[in-house]
């Protein structure tokens, strides 16, 4: 008879370390029995490691990132941490919510990304609860007071982890806000499924996303407000197709503006009250998949184009251009400065939410 024993996921939590301001910095490796773990370190509420085997039980950690806590801090880079208010870019920094304007933190450019200059991915979680059982998780909390890099509206936000058995790892974001304001919560995760920092990047791999239309980008990586459809195009990922050949085509302008792959994919199922598939990443060489599920409308996929060997990474490793990519479910870009595209509106009432899943398995 197999005991409940036998299937339970464990949660391991630890001192990660101290950064040179004096803050103490927190980690919680969650881990099945089938050699997946996660590890989460408060900094970001990050996800900073994912190990998990290959056809041959092999292990290897998946996650582009930092072996050190204070180079998340020194050289931020949003390698798997938790971005937020406003995941992705809002033009300008700029919104209006109920006939008043706002001026938001402007990091990239004249844009706001991912939540302005000290968004949600450069500050320290609170770790409020801890769990070992059927899965393993962690809860992380954080505080965004009203005005924060612009933003109006108290913010209080969580992140769970949550690991089973089966090698599903479970991100539930939620936040409640005292007042109407913006939020649109991700993880920022790059993988490259032979291994972080393997030969060879991530132009090998297997993607389907199922999205028969994408959101154009203009120079700065603004969505266009147009809804295309990929038939036709490199951003046609319906069937599945090796990404290398939609990583170098000079000749379509939006991966001239991207420098690769770096737009959002309207999902054909849109926004949904459980998870659905929004991407599937499969590396033929070592057999592993990976699948992103959410209930989002959108997934934004980032090909590494401004990875440029300058950031020293986990075991030395310089990572450069297409060494990993980025598949973040999510709102569409500029949602705020776009009614075509949706609300990203939270109020007092409608708390936000946002479950997403990577669902890991290998084929034979």
């Amino acid at each position: 008879m197999t005991t409940a024993r036998a299937h339970a996921a464990e949660a391991k939590r630890e001192t990660a370390g101290t950064l040179k301001d004096g803050t103490a910095i927190e980690a919680v490796t969650l881990s099945n029995g089938k050699g997946v773990s996660a590890r989460i370190i408060s900094f970001g509420a990050t996800l900073q490691s994912l190990m998990t085997p290959d056809r041959e039980g092999r292990l290897a950690d998946i996650e582009l990132g930092y072996d050190d806590i204070q180079s998340y801090a020194d050289h931020p880079n949003y390698w798997g941490a938790s971005v937020g208010r406003y995941a992705n870019r809002i033009a300008g920094g700029k919104f209006t919510l109920d006939g008043k304007a706002y001026q938001l933190s402007q990091n990239d450019k004249a844009n706001s990304l991912h939540g302005g200059a000290k968004g949600f991915d450069k500050r320290n979680w609170r770790i409020v609860a801890v769990k070992s059982g059927a899965q393993a998780s962690v809860t992380l909390a954080l505080t965004s007071e009203a005005g924060d890099q612009g933003y109006p509206g108290t913010l209080k936000v969580t992140a769970t982890y949550a690991l089973n058995d089966a090698g599903d790892l479970t991100i539930d974001y939620g936040a409640t806000s005292d007042a109407a304001t913006i939020v649109n919560l991700t993880n920022h995760a790059i993988f490259n499924l032979a291994g972080e920092g393997a030969p060879g990047g991530v132009g090998g791999h297997r993607l389907t996303i199922p999205a028969s239309r994408y959101t154009p980008v203009d120079a700065a990586l603004i969505p266009t407000g147009e809804l295309k459809p990929v038939a036709g195009t490199v951003f046609d990922f319906t069937k599945g197709k090796i990404i290398e050949g939609s990583l170098r085509d000079g000749r379509d302008p939006q991966i001239v503006a991207g420098r690769g792959v770096d737009h959002n994919f309207a999902l054909d199922a849109g926004a949904t009250k459980e998870p659905k598939l929004a991407a599937r990443l499969e590396d033929p060489a070592s057999g592993r998949v990976l699948e992103v599920w959410s209930d989002q409308p959108g997934v934004q996929v980032y090909t590494g184009n401004f990875l440029d060997g300058t950031l020293i990474g986990k075991q030395g490793h310089l990572y450069r251009m297409g060494d990993g990519i980025a598949l973040e479910p999510q709102l569409f870009p500029d949602t705020p400065n776009q009614p075509a595209f949706g609300s990203a509106r939270v109020d007092p009432a409608h708390p936000y939410h946002h479950r997403m899943i990577f669902r890991l398995s290998t084929t034979g």
